[in-house]
Parts: structure tokens; C-alpha cells; sequence
């Protein structure tokens, strides 16, 4: 009987890919012995480390997991597997003959976030690691995001479609730049600073810069905000209380970490006549444009709220990240409640609080 022979239809089409661009140059490839499968701790099958010299030395990451490497088992014939797979460019230090540790850590991270939650990546997306990305590292990198790579185009394998998705480590302000206008806005217009879109832990944040704070501004003036969606930890929302002599408003609850950029949302979507949705662990609260304030609680503990202009402005202007309690002129029987935010770390302890 002659040896099976493995299929590796998926994997060898990453690897032609990357080939089209180093030639015949061997990765560092950091394989995984156990299969998550079977219990291992890392979810990808393996990561490839490429050292790329322009327009700076850097690495040139690329995972194989999220598509289907091998044969081909989901039902979805469009897409390979989740319909993507991860690049990660970081500046390579002089005499550096491996790549860091952590890095790898993270893209195996990423893969235990899509693989537990089903939720994939597409570019524009972002990502808050509520920390830096590497977590001994003094740097103002705190958050993901997420583009095309510019040197590998979408490829269509026998297995379906593959795109490559560069991840980019940006800071807090850079986030909530690209919450308030959107992601590939917010990068393109930094990219002289930040080529082919290469990871730097030691550089400043882009709005630093005033010609690129402008046009951020200017831009979301222009367009709004991109995001239509945000998953909010703290919130939470209570109907009011009827009491024998008294009557306690509905209370909109919200995390002070979360406040502002809610704030700002608001300004970029309800003026612009976009909604927006707020989504808690068991609560989902919509913000849209109407002639009228005035809001409704539905089904599946949604409440929906109506804003004018002038309402929208208000509580925009009024949600900042300090702790308080505030109703509105223009919305009756509702108050606004912003509570301190907990930051911890892995264990569990509170490192920072805001409010």
C-alpha cells in the first residue's frame, strides 16, 4: 500500500503568494505540534516570518489557519475557511535573526479570538487590546487595526477566496479617530509617517501631526462616521419608577471609558442622519434621527431613541468620561448616568480607573 499523500491545496497557495515577493528567499515558520483540535493551545497551524528590506527592514508575518489549508470541509464554496488570513508588518531591529516572541503571541491571539467567536476580520475593521500590544513594551500602541496588505491581493484557491489582512498597531486616539470618521481614512492620510502600513512600537500617534489632525477633522466633518455599530461593556438601561409620592426617570447607563467616543458617534452619525446602535451584554440601545425627541422600549430589551439636532448635540456635548448624572431639556423622563470604568489586567486587577 502506497503512503497517503496529505493535501495542502490552501497552504501552498499562501505560500506562492508570498513567494511572488521573496522569491526564493526560507521564512522563519513557526508551526503548531499539537492541532487546537486536539487540544493544542494555538488555534493556527503555523505563522511564516519573511525579512523584508523596503521601504524599512521589517518582518513580514503571514498565518495559515483562518482558510482552509488542506482539503476543502466547509459548506461555504465561496470563501476558504474564514475567508482571510493575517499579515503583520514590524520593524526589525539591526543583527535581529528572530522575530519577537510576542508578535507570534498576538497572531495566535487573533486566532483564538475569530475561532471562540466566530466573529471574522474585514479591512476597516479595529480592534481595542485595552493595553499595549506587547504587553513589556513602553508604547502608545493600544489597538488593532485592519487592512489590505498592499502587496498581496485577494486570491482565489481551489478552496475559495483568501484575502490578506494587515494587521496595524495603532494608539487610543488613532481608535477613536477611525470610530468617529473611519479606518482606512484615518491610515491613508498618515501613510507618508506610517509606510506600506509597518508597525512601529515606538512611534507617537499620527494626530500629532497638525496636517493629519486636520484632515482627520475635516474628514469627519465631510463623511461622518463609518461606524453604524459599537459593542459598549457598560450599559444599561432602566425604565422609570413610579413611586407612591415620586417618579424616578428611566436611567441610560454608560461606562465613562466608552462615554466620550459615544459622544463623538453621535455628532458623526445622527447629524448626518445615520443611526446608531449601541450594544451592551444584554441590552441594546438605538440612537436615530428624528423630527421629535422622545424614545420606546421593544422586544429583546431594545430601547430606541429619537434625536433632533438639537438633542443630539446636547448629549453629545455632555458625555465625557467623568463620573455624573445628568437629564436633558429636550428628552423628559430621561437620565443620563456615566459610571467609573474598571480597567484590569489578565488577572483580573485593577491596574487604572476612569471616571
Amino acid at each position: 500500500m502506497g503512503e497517503e499523500v496529505e493535501v495542502t491545496t490552501g497552504w501552498d497557495a499562501i505560500d506562492r503568494e508570498m513567494g511572488k515577493i521573496y522569491g526564493d528567499q526560507e521564512p522563519k515558520h513557526y508551526g503548531t505540534l499539537i492541532s487546537y483540535a486536539l487540544g493544542g493551545p494555538d488555534p493556527l497551524d503555523g505563522i511564516s516570518a519573511y525579512k523584508a528590506e523596503e521601504p524599512i527592514p521589517h518582518w513580514h508575518f503571514v498565518t495559515y489557519g483562518f482558510s482552509e489549508l488542506y482539503e476543502k470541509e466547509s459548506e461555504h464554496a465561496e470563501d476558504s475557511g474564514y475567508g482571510f488570513e493575517l499579515t503583520f508588518r514590524l520593524v526589525r531591529e539591526n543583527e535581529e535573526e528572530e522575530p519577537p516572541a510576542w508578535a507570534l503571541n498576538l497572531l495566535q491571539n487573533m486566532g483564538r479570538y475569530v475561532f471562540n467567536s466566530g466573529n471574522v476580520f474585514k479591512a476597516g475593521d479595529y480592534l481595542d487590546a485595552n493595553g499595549p500590544i506587547c504587553m513589556d513594551a513602553d508604547t502608545e500602541l493600544t489597538a488593532l487595526a485592519f487592512v489590505e496588505d498592499p502587496q498581496l491581493p485577494a486570491i482565489d484557491t481551489p478552496n475559495g477566496r483568501v484575502e490578506f489582512l494587515q494587521m496595524v498597531g495603532i494608539t487610543g486616539d488613532e481608535l477613536a479617530a477611525m470610530q468617529t470618521w473611519n479606518t482606512l481614512g484615518v491610515l491613508s492620510t498618515g501613510l507618508v509617517y506610517l509606510p506600506k502600513y509597518i508597525t512601529d512600537l515606538t512611534r507617537e500617534s499620527l494626530l500629532e501631526v497638525p496636517a493629519i489632525s486636520a484632515a482627520v477633522q475635516a474628514g469627519m466633518e465631510r463623511d461622518g462616521s463609518n461606524t453604524g455599530f459599537l459593542f459598549v461593556d457598560q450599559l444599561a438601561f432602566e425604565p422609570a419608577k413610579k413611586g407612591f409620592l415620586s417618579k424616578t426617570p428611566a436611567t441610560l447607563k454608560i461606562g465613562a471609558k466608552q462615554a466620550e467616543i459615544v459622544g463623538k458617534l453621535l455628532r458623526g452619525r445622527i447629524l448626518k442622519d445615520k443611526k446608531l446602535s449601541l450594544v451592551g451584554r444584554d441590552v441594546r440601545v438605538v440612537f436615530t434621527p428624528g423630527d421629535e425627541a422622545g424614545y420606546e422600549t421593544g422586544a429583546d430589551n431594545e430601547t430606541t431613541f429619537r434625536l433632533d439636532d438639537k438633542t443630539a448635540a446636547e448629549l453629545s456635548g455632555k458625555l465625557v468620561p467623568k463620573e455624573s448624572r445628568f437629564e436633558l431639556t429636550s428628552l423628559r423622563g430621561v437620565a443620563v448616568q456615566i459610571v467609573k470604568t474598571h480597567i484590569t489586567d489578565h488577572e483580573g486587577n485593577v491596574v487604572h480607573t476612569i471616571g
